[in-house]
Order: structure tokens, then sequence, then C-alpha cells
């Protein structure tokens, strides 16, 4: 792996980049505004050569202006080098597509938009990937219920598969918290009568 060099001139190109290291990899930080040019710049500049993205990542943070922090992993095959590139959104608005510069990008802006309702601009099939079309919220949010706010089944009567609102089946639970491996008591006085 070689460390990587950015040109002198990337911070003049880039007005809102910030450039630190986390485990040795340089995590980049920029506005949204920038954020097309900047892996443009990052994918067809011969010394750094970042052409594979390997993932788009959200980030929730509730109370935060900008909510969501959006991360992008590429991977240069040349330099065998990574890189993270960060960007920050407010949860009504609307980040640049980067579908046509990485066409991989794809399917993870719209997990994205499924998990967290990030909205890309310009994507060219912005839609549910991994819930129903009816699900309800965005079930990677830190406001999200964590029993959801309806459950799916198959109605036997009515041969097909109903959505309900959530019942907790189970109001009170007796939780037993000693410890396994010294035993419980009751097993404990059976291992004692012998």
């Amino acid at each position: 792996m070689h460390k990587v060099n950015f040109d002198n001139n990337i911070k003049n190109e880039f007005k809102s980049l910030n450039i630190t290291e986390n485990f040795s990899e340089p995590v980049l930080e920029i506005s949204s505004e920038e954020l097309s040019g900047l892996l443009i710049y990052l994918r067809d500049n011969k010394n750094l050569r970042f052409r594979q993205l390997i993932d788009i990542l959200g980030v929730d943070y509730p109370k935060r202006e900008n909510r969501f922090d959006v991360i992008y992993l590429l991977l240069s095959h040349e330099f065998n080098n990574r890189i993270t590139v960060k960007t920050s959104v407010k949860s009504d608005d609307t980040l640049p597509s980067v579908v046509p510069i990485f066409p991989v990008a794809n399917w993870f802006e719209r997990e994205a938009f499924d998990m967290y309702g990030i909205k890309f601009a310009n994507h060219p099939d912005l839609r549910r990937i991994l819930t129903d079309y009816e699900f309800e919220g965005f079930p990677l949010r830190k406001d999200f219920p964590l029993s959801g706010h309806t459950e799916v089944r198959y109605d036997d009567e009515v041969k097909k598969v109903v959505y309900e609102p959530v019942k907790l089946s189970q109001a009170y639970r007796d939780f037993d918290f000693e410890s396994p491996w010294e035993g419980t008591k009751y097993i404990k006085k059976e291992q004692d009568k012998r």
C-alpha cells in the first residue's frame, strides 16, 4: 500500500475540503455541492485512480442540524489504496446522485434512501430496495421504533399476506440473571440431594 499523495492544488480546487487521517487512511470531508467534482477528481487523477466505489453508508445524528453523514468508500486497485469521502446533509435536503460517475452507486443510493430516507437528485430509479413498498418510515433512523409500525403475516383464512398494527404478545417477562456457568439455584439443589 502506497501513501496517498494529493496535489497541492486540491485544496484550491475544492474550498470546503478538509483532509484528516483515520487508521492511516485519508478521510476527506466536503460539502454536498462539491461532492461530485471531488469524486470525479479522485477517479480520473492519474496519481490517485480511485476507480472503484466499494460502498455508500449513512449515519444518523438526529440532534444535529445536518442529520446525516453520507460516507463513500473508494478503492484504487493500481495503488492499493483506500479512501473515505464524507459529506453531511439535512434530513429534507437532496444529495447529487453519483450514478453517472460510478454506476454501481445505483444500488447503494437506493439502499440509503430505503433505510434512512436520504434523497439523491437525478437518480435513475430511486425507490425502495430492501423493504416493502407500503413500508412506513425508515428503519435505520434512530427515531424508528424497535418493534416497527406494522407486522406482516400470512392469513390462512383470506389466503394472503396481511398488515396489522404491532401487538406485543408478552407484556411482562421475568428474566433469570444468574450466571449459567455457576448453575441456577434449582439445579444446584437437585445436585446437592444426590
